[in-house]
């Protein structure tokens, strides 16, 4: 049985992800026309947003006092998902003048979940829900399974208008992915 955790802390051992190469055919790559649900109930196409986008993708978001999927910390890349969502949250402003006019998490977790989480977290941005696994099947997003769930592995886009312009893959340690996409923004 999983020992209950807390989501919001990352233990010192993880396993580190190594690039598989899954997400290589992303940067350059027009989005498709897809709706997609958000948790503050609208539905976003991520193809038709003017301007810079940054979106960052995470497996699952973990719930305080409850145990997580048998084996989910010997997975590379897996946990630290509620970390990586606070460093977003925290990280808000400056990404917005850094001009960032959209910024969103996604997860295959549905909508209802994912408005419980980012309430929690007290998140200034919506959470996109791709529970049907379209997004993730049209441009050939990187997953992983476990315990007869179908997960994104970890990573963030940054699209303009439309277009993927840089791909950050894979993330670790995840609460510093923020960090990363605000250095190449200033740098780019």
């Amino acid at each position: 049985m999983a020992v209950p955790h807390d989501p919001t802390v990352l233990p010192t051992e993880l396993p580190v992800p190594q690039d598989d190469g899954g997400a290589r055919h992303l940067t350059g790559l027009q989005l498709p026309a897809l709706a997609l649900d958000a948790t503050e109930g609208s539905h976003v196409d991520l193809s038709k947003l003017a301007g810079r986008a940054v979106v960052y993708i995470y497996p699952r978001t973990g719930v305080p006092r409850q145990p997580s999927p048998e084996g989910w910390d010997a997975i590379p890349g897996a946990r630290g998902c509620t970390p990586q969502s606070c460093s977003f949250r925290d990280h808000f402003a400056e990404l917005k003048r850094l001009g960032v006019a959209h910024l969103y998490g996604l997860s295959t977790q549905d909508t209802g979940f994912q408005r419980e989480a980012a309430e929690r977290l007290k998140l200034p941005f919506a959470v996109l829900s791709d529970v049907e696994l379209k997004l993730a099947r049209a441009i050939k997003l990187p997953t992983f399974s476990i315990a007869g769930m179908t997960l994104l592995k970890r990573m963030a886009l940054v699209i303009d208008d439309g277009k993927i312009t840089r791909v950050f893959y894979p993330v670790f340690p995840p609460d510093k992915n923020a960090e990363e996409v605000i250095a190449w923004l200033k740098a780019n």
